[in-house]
């Protein structure tokens, strides 16, 4: 078995990793430290959770550390770009554990907070810099910040960059850049834009790949609860009580739909908070760090910004809201099997959810089993609109046909939930054209778009739930069954969405 010894790094970086409980390299660890170490550029496609940020930052360590020097004013040494500020913020305090026997400087900076504190920081440079990219341009275009000295370049989650409308951003960083550098791409995926931009970047890279984005949901226990959307609130309630819940991470569409989740749980005597693109970077770190401390047991988040987000200890996650892009189903039941560990994934699937589970399902290749807790009504709706769709009925007559309408303020592949009979379209919401990012979080922030003034955009508003209806009174807990997927129509989304 390979040890960290074994793979040549210092007796520092030993002794840290040891205090920190870290005894055996996870594969990609195993498989990229000797390539950085070597001095090779590096693809690696992997997931978070699969230990890669010690895969890239141990070696690039190392080599600082048999190359001291000292950073030049307002420049670095290593430039590690993030799509969000949590990922920022923990990649930056993996840095410093790990250099912890090491005289390293570590600097994060991102947007939501005051940028005099870190144009202080920068003044003398820094070992390690550790940026958002809207922040980084930020200081780059206000001369606070220089990139033509910097020896190693991580683009870290690079198809998390693309989802956020980045790649622009990106492409104005790396001409900046010496030429003679040692570049790592990391993404847990590998769309074509993506293999594209690492083209651009890489010279003649080692490519590493471990989990592929499928195989994550073999270790989680999945299991699906057809229920009404208004029957979601109780299911959810039983989910988050059952005494084998030791800490949940419940997943929305929308920004607005998070927030009234956790009004709706507090309602019901369980406390949670809400971690999205519209709290305050203080906000946030209060609410992810009472959850890591298990202060609260049960945080609700959006997928943009869960994505930064690794929590040991997770035991359920609960999609409250289906994701209606496969792939990010796959990201988030992940979250609950860390480091090969197992774990419990239940998804809430309403009737006008059906068509994004079946593509989920298409994706990891398994039949998720079932349990079926929507009234009778509800059924006789999911077998009247598979009853609709075979006499012809446009998707437009049927209720519950998703909508191309998106928000302002986060952007992702995970945005956009179905829009129901009668629900209004808020101001300040407009349709998604082709692949464009949409509007930036604000001026300097790490969504920032270039010459774009922020706008507030409104959340869709989440269906209220009104009541236990006619729910049925089996326990949540029965063993589910397989099979028996409840008829209807697929509804075809008009345009992909981003998170309200």
């Amino acid at each position: 078995m390979t040890t960290f010894t074994d793979l040549g790094l210092s007796a520092p970086l030993l002794k840290a990793l040891s205090e920190n409980g870290y005894e055996t390299p996870t594969p990609i660890q195993a498989q990229s430290i000797p390539v950085v170490l070597a001095g090779r550029d590096l693809m690696g496609i992997a997931q978070t959770g699969t230990g890669k940020t010690a895969a890239f930052a141990l070696p690039i360590i190392e080599q600082l550390l048999k190359n001291p020097r000292k950073p030049a004013r307002r420049g670095c040494r290593v430039l590690v770009l993030s799509p969000t500020r949590e990922l920022a913020s923990q990649i930056a305090d993996s840095f410093r554990a790990y250099a912890k026997h090491i005289e390293l400087s570590v600097a994060v900076v991102f947007g939501g907070v005051a940028a005099g504190p870190q144009v202080r920081r920068l003044a003398n440079g820094v070992d390690v810099l550790v940026a958002t990219p809207g922040r980084l341009l930020d200081h780059v275009d206000g001369q606070m910040l220089r990139l033509d000295q910097v020896e190693h370049f991580v683009l870290d989650e690079a198809d998390q960059m693309l989802d956020l409308g980045f790649i622009h951003s990106i492409r104005r960083v790396v001409p900046m850049l010496p030429h003679r550098r040692q570049t790592l791409f990391f993404s847990a995926t590998m769309p074509k834009a993506i293999k594209d931009l690492a083209d651009t970047m890489l010279t003649n890279p080692a490519m590493v790949a471990v989990t592929p984005v499928a195989k994550t949901a073999d270790r989680v226990e999945q299991s699906i609860v057809f229920v009404e959307q208004a029957g979601k609130r109780v299911v959810l309630a039983e989910i988050l009580k059952d005494p084998a819940m030791e800490r949940a991470l419940v997943f929305t569409r929308t920004k607005h739909g998070a927030d009234k989740v956790v009004r709706q749980l507090e309602q019901d005597g369980v406390e949670a908070a809400a971690i999205h693109g519209n709290k305050s970077q203080p906000q946030r770190e209060r609410a992810l760090g009472a959850f890591r401390t298990g202060h609260i047991k049960v945080l609700i988040a959006t997928d943009i910004a869960a994505r930064g987000i690794d929590v040991d200890g997770v035991s359920h996650v609960v999609n409250y809201d289906v994701p209606n892009v496969p792939e990010s189903y796959v990201h988030r039941i992940g979250r609950t099997a860390r480091a090969g560990a197992a774990g419990i994934a239940v998804s809430l699937v309403a009737n006008d959810e059906r068509a994004y589970l079946r593509d989920i399902e298409r994706l990891i290749k398994q039949q998720i089993p079932t349990t079926d807790r929507r009234s009778e009504d509800g059924k006789a709706e999911a077998e009247g609109t598979g009853a609709a769709s075979k006499l012809g009925q446009s998707r437009g007559q049927r209720q519950g046909a998703p909508r191309g309408d998106r928000g302002h303020s986060e952007r992702g592949h995970g945005g956009g939930r179905p829009q129901r009979q009668g629900e209004q379209q808020p101001q300040g919401e407009r349709r998604a054209h082709g692949h464009h990012a949409g509007r930036p979080e604000g001026h300097g922030g790490e969504n920032r778009g270039r010459g774009r003034p922020n706008q507030q955009g409104g959340d869709r508003a989440a269906q209220a739930p009104r009541g236990d209806g006619d729910l049925k009174t089996a326990s949540f807990m029965q063993k589910p069954r397989r099979g028996g997927r409840p008829g209807g129509n697929r509804p075809r989304s008009q345009g992909q969405r981003r998170e309200g």
